[in-house]
């Protein structure tokens, strides 16, 4: 997948999740069940989970291309920005 199709992909995923959190929004404001909120709590971290995952298979991707191009020292240092990142998201997710 190229790069554009997968920044179309990233935000028509960002817009759904936009509109399920305005939905939550509603729920709540309306009173609704706290199970019902918990599971759509659940939808909507599920849903930026598989965002983030997108952006680290893109960066992934990118920064192995770079590294194929790079001298030995362009190839560390690629690869050290690839674990920070990497590990970065993880801590947060």
């Amino acid at each position: 997948m190229n790069v554009e199709t997968q920044k179309k992909d990233v935000l028509l995923r960002l817009k759904r999740i936009e509109g399920q959190v305005r939905g939550l929004q509603k729920m709540v404001g309306n009173g609704a069940p706290c199970a019902d909120v918990l599971t759509q709590a659940a939808a909507v971290t599920a849903a930026m989970k598989k965002v983030g995952m997108v952006a680290v298979q893109t960066y992934m991707e990118e920064c192995f291309e770079k590294s194929r191009k790079g001298s030995g020292t362009k190839k560390t240092e690629v690869l050290r920005d690839l674990r920070k990142a990497v590990s970065q998201y993880i801590d947060w997710a």
